[in-house]
């Protein structure tokens, strides 16, 4: 198999960690760093520089340095267009066959480089998507980690017609976050008065009557719509991921409790049709052993390790969060992605691993960004089921165009197609015939 070989001036833990992103996991292609300038220009075949200067007359993409530093330090963006888009880290070189450091770009999208930086948190502590670079530059909705690894791709092929690239395929990955499995039903003659008690002094007759219809059995619950979930699996050989809420009630965490046997139940049902992971309630964060009782609790449901996880209210600080997951056993995780705003938060619709910007070190915690929130379309962006779907039918569109994977984050809550989610059924199921390969 053909390989190219890259020359770079020193081989920092952020030159190798581009690299093999962009090369093996996103090109598929092989490659050799090498920081001997002899061994690069004396070898045959395909050949790039990735430094100040070019040193041979082969593809050069000048640095401005980023890879080749230590920490986190300001950095002055500079974004201006190239192709339609906003680029930054721009270069001045004749030579250079990019007008901006693409690497130094990815890297920055990619790490959270400005998650590390100083920034005004909001009410849930997150860095949120209107503080984003991207969102300032226009971006935000475009995967420009793969745009970019693309135009790579074509610099390459111009220089080299007969490099072989090896076809990517596009996927569709639909995620479900179980945050409260039932409305009404099992949650205990404490919680069931206080609904009541608070549906009646808000005078909510419609929630007292569907309350009481559940609760003595005449109506199903409206958060129990697994059999149509499943049946949504079965008809289009679905591979989906659920997670499931599997803490002690607390402010922001209203699951069932974990010792109700139809819950459990559920779960253990669940995982016949689904991958299973964790969704770890609200105060993790700030308690790892919590985490660690939590996902003990929920191997012991399905007999099962866990190794998946996405946060509760996609609570993630860098590098907290993922330090956490790292040292409980979790190996991927789901939570990249915004709450106010679609799109792609690190640039990219592929999975990659987590690179540590205070350590200095590629982790082997896998990312999976997701594209799209149920909430995010509804309660955060105010679309109604209409323009949603002109949403996402865009943001499918994009990652088809680099052939990436569609990661979705749907709730039950909305599929019960009730009350406020009235309508919201449809939506999904329009997802779905668009985002099937």
């Amino acid at each position: 198999m053909e390989s190219l070989l890259i020359y770079v001036p020193k081989r920092t833990s952020r030159v190798k960690y581009v690299f093999r992103l962009v090369c093996k996991d996103l090109l598929k292609i092989s490659y050799t760093l090498t920081d001997d300038l002899d061994t690069f220009q004396s070898a045959d075949g395909a050949k790039l520089v990735y430094a100040s200067k070019p040193c041979s007359d082969d593809i050069f993409i000048k640095s401005n340095g980023l890879l080749f530093e230590r920490g986190v330090n300001p950095v002055d963006l500079n974004p201006f267009t190239f192709e339609g888009n906003k680029a930054f880290f721009p270069v001045v070189s004749a030579e250079s066959a990019l007008p901006f450091d693409v690497f130094s770009a990815i890297f920055y999208l990619v790490s959270r480089y400005e998650e590390y930086q100083p920034y005004v948190p909001d009410q849930h502590g997150r860095f949120t998507a209107h503080l984003s670079a991207s969102t300032r530059m226009g971006i935000l909705q475009k995967p420009m980690v793969n745009i970019w690894t693309l135009k790579i791709k074509e610099l390459i092929l111009t220089r080299y017609p007969k490099f072989y690239f090896p076809p990517r395929q596009y996927r569709f990955v639909p995620t479900y976050d179980i945050d409260a499995a039932y409305a009404y039903s099992q949650k205990g003659l404490v919680r069931a008065v206080g609904g009541y008690l608070l549906a009646l002094k808000n005078f909510d007759w419609e929630d007292t009557i569907q309350r009481t219809r559940v609760l003595f059995g005449s109506k199903k619950d409206p958060f129990d719509n697994f059999d149509y979930q499943i049946e949504l699996q079965k008809k289009h050989q679905l591979k989906s991921v659920y997670f499931f809420l599997f803490g002690h009630y607390g402010q922001y965490d209203k699951n069932i409790n974990t010792r109700n046997r139809t819950f459990r139940f559920l779960i253990k049902r669940m995982l016949d049709y689904a991958k299973l992971g964790i969704h770890p309630s609200y105060r993790t964060n700030d308690n790892p052993e919590l985490l660690a009782k939590e996902k003990a609790s929920l191997e012991k449901v399905v007999n099962k390790e866990i190794n998946r996880s996405r946060q509760h209210f996609l609570r993630l600080m860098l590098p907290h969060t993922y330090r956490n997951l790292i040292d409980n056993g979790i190996t991927d995780d789901y939570t990249m992605g915004y709450a106010a705003l679609t799109g792609f938060r690190a640039g990219i619709c592929d999975s990659y691993n987590f690179y540590d910007l205070d350590m200095e070190v590629e982790t082997k915690l896998r990312i999976h960004p997701f594209m799209v929130m149920d909430g995010t379309l509804k309660d955060y962006m105010k679309l109604t089921p209409a323009d949603a779907i002109n949403q996402i039918s865009t943001l499918i569109g994009e990652v088809r165009q680099v052939n990436g994977t569609f990661i979705s984050l749907w709730h039950n809550e909305s599929l019960s197609d009730e009350k406020r989610w009235k309508g919201w059924r449809e939506v999904y199921e329009v997802l779905i015939q668009k985002a099937l390969p």
